[in-house]
């Protein structure tokens, strides 16, 4: 469960990410998927460093899950929007 939490906050993360930075933006669809695999990336990573310990469904846990899938999600649309804008040069 906590990674599906951290997919849908990530996905979440990025179009928030692709909305607030506009040189960033890719369209909804690869902000999407670019924030599903940040979300999944940042929650297993906070998961394996051990933040909201015990990995339950407690409030502490889902807010961690979700702040590390947003948060994911929108690093990793930075880097793919930045990767893009440097190969369209």
């Amino acid at each position: 469960m906590e990674l599906i939490i951290g997919l849908i906050s990530g996905a979440v993360g990025g179009n928030v990410a692709g909305g607030l930075l506009k040189n960033l933006n890719q369209g909804v669809l690869i902000n999407s998927l670019s924030g599903i695999v940040g979300g999944g990336i940042g929650g297993t990573v906070l998961s394996m460093l051990g933040a909201g310990a015990g990995g339950g469904m407690d409030l502490a846990g889902i807010l961690s899950q979700v702040a590390g899938g947003g948060i994911g999600g929108g690093a990793v649309l930075a880097i793919v929007g930045a990767v893009r804008a440097q190969l369209s040069k």
